[in-house]
């Protein structure tokens, strides 16, 4: 959220108000489609899109998580979220793909929401940088997305 150098709160970025938008229309949208086969066909579209407007190493990136996501768990529903491709069970976002460029940061991140079955300990990471997705990463990918829906 938005601060100044001195720590006072300023409001949300222009970055972070214009995900919230998208998730109202996402929202709005959902509602609006008919079937289940429907909805899941243009959740599937919408999801694709958003990768397509990615940039280049990001929509790279996205492309892959896409494919090992959707191969690992084909139970898990390809959904947008806040603009972000994303990958839900029964309606609600297990983990999703955050573009670098989403909100101008250094990496793309795999995000998993409490619902991911990854809990170790009293303690565990949720989220995981991403600057390169080569095979090792795919694996890692791979063993999360499993884990999380086991």
């Amino acid at each position: 959220m938005g601060s100044s150098e001195t720590g006072a709160y300023e409001g949300f970025s222009a970055e972070e108000r214009a995900a919230m938008k998208e998730y109202a229309r996402e929202q709005k949208k959902a509602a609006r489609r008919g079937s289940r086969a429907d909805k899941a066909a243009e959740a599937l579209r919408d999801v694709l899109a958003k990768i397509a407007e990615m940039q280049d190493s990001d929509r790279v990136m996205a492309e892959r998580v896409h494919a090992v996501v959707t191969a690992t768990a084909p139970e898990l529903a390809p959904k947008t979220w806040y603009g972000m491709p994303a990958y839900a069970r029964d309606g609600k976002v297990v983990c999703f793909f955050q573009s670098a460029g989403k909100f101008n940061a250094r990496y793309a991140t795999l995000g998993f929401s409490d619902l991911a079955n990854l809990d170790e300990g009293t303690m565990w990471p949720a989220g995981f940088a991403l600057t390169e997705v080569t095979e090792e990463v795919e694996a890692r990918i791979a063993a999360l997305v499993k884990q999380a829906v086991s």
